[in-house]
């Protein structure tokens, strides 16, 4: 989730894949959001994370990236395997805790047992998954009956391709607002998420992933909104006055017995 979520511009170039640019801007997202660098990390999402499944079981990181999320989990003492598609953001995990163990993979063929894990990680993954529903079925496949999916997203209202706080000067006095841009359809945009660093983006309606995740028997526990952390408005001053926009959407989802 980039500072410049906030304002993504969608481009025509380059035309790689979602999986070719990632492996070729990986360096872009160890050196910005990990390591303790990314308040919204620290102080957000990896103590939510913990908070609603650490401790004791066995859970799939699927987009684990460099692991960052992966080793708090482990530290809370559960069992973590990561899976990622992107060998350099691997190779980063392996040398800061080669204790967690690493796979190749995509979310669309998760190369894990059927009903094998307590519970399922995607972290601010599905935007750059190109096919939901064979994804989703597959999360619902290796979760046991009653499990648990964390499924966290940059909000797909909110946080739309287009968004963005205006300051609109045009009319007197000037009004400031949050623009929405084009939710129902849906949309890939390869967005410049910071210079010379092109990212792509699947956007879906929020009812696309609830109809899809309910498809696959994994059913709404809880939905949190959270707003942005102190940290990260202390280091975004342009995003204070959006404050009251949520970045991230979690959703709680738990595998209903067969």
């Amino acid at each position: 989730m980039s500072d410049e979520s906030a304002d993504r511009t969608g481009v025509d170039e380059p035309t790689g894949s979602t999986q070719e640019l990632w492996n070729e801007h990986a360096d872009w997202w160890t050196s910005e959001f990990t390591d303790g660098v990314d308040p919204e990390y620290t102080e957000q999402i990896v103590p939510l994370v913990v908070e609603a499944i650490g401790g004791p079981g066995r859970i799939l990181d699927v987009g684990t990236g460099e692991g960052q999320v992966a080793r708090a989990l482990r530290a809370s003492g559960a069992d973590v395997i990561g899976l990622d598609p992107t060998m350099s953001l691997l190779a980063t995990s392996r040398a800061r805790d080669g204790a967690v163990p690493l796979t190749a993979g995509v979310a669309g063929a998760l190369p894990t047992a059927d009903g094998s894990v307590d519970a399922v990680l995607a972290c601010l993954v599905f935007e750059h998954v190109p096919d939901v529903g064979p994804a989703l079925a597959e999360v619902a496949r290796v979760l046991r009956p009653g499990g648990r999916f964390l499924f966290l997203l940059n909000h797909p209202l909110l946080q739309t391709p287009g968004s963005g706080w205006i300051d609109d000067h045009t009319i007197d006095p000037p009004e400031q607002y949050w623009q929405i841009g084009p939710y129902l359809p849906e949309a890939s945009t390869v967005e410049e998420v910071q210079k010379d660093v092109f990212i792509r983006f699947h956007h879906r309606p929020l009812s696309t992933y609830l109809n899809a995740l309910r498809a696959e028997g994994l059913w709404l526990d809880r939905m949190d909104e959270p707003a942005p952390p102190p940290g990260f408005l202390a280091q975004t001053p342009w995003y204070t006055e959006a404050a009251t926009m949520p970045r991230l959407l979690a959703l709680h989802l738990v595998k209903r017995p067969a």
